[in-house]
């Protein structure tokens, strides 16, 4: 599994206009076989960023979703509401790889 989160800088005048734009993308994603976990917008700290991760099986898968979406209707909406608007003025995108389960074996193996 692969998860891309994305850091981005939106104005903030224009909050309101970059969670329609979340909104939008959350089914997006999950229509072309991802797990969106959210969107994470300023509450406290900066008012300027605002965050974003989701998951997909592989980089293979992503690279998938990346190359349909180019081309499927809503997303070029979501995508042109956000040029349009201009909520949002630059993003960062990281992969990683998650770690989602626990297990204390290895901490308790170690005690001296």
């Amino acid at each position: 599994m692969i998860t891309c989160h994305v850091t981005y800088k939106i104005d903030p005048a224009k909050t309101t206009d970059f969670e329609v734009y979340a909104k939008a993308w959350i089914p997006l994603v999950e229509r072309f076989g991802g797990t969106h976990h959210g969107y994470f917008l300023p509450h406290e700290g900066p008012n300027d960023l605002a965050f974003a991760a989701f998951s997909f099986p592989s980089l293979a898968a992503y690279e998938t979703y990346r190359t349909e979406s180019a081309s499927d209707s809503d997303c070029n909406a979501a995508y042109d509401f956000a040029v349009c608007t201009n909520c949002i003025l630059r993003y960062d995108r990281h992969f990683l790889r998650p770690v989602l389960d626990g297990d204390l074996s290895g901490v308790l193996d170690q005690q001296v």
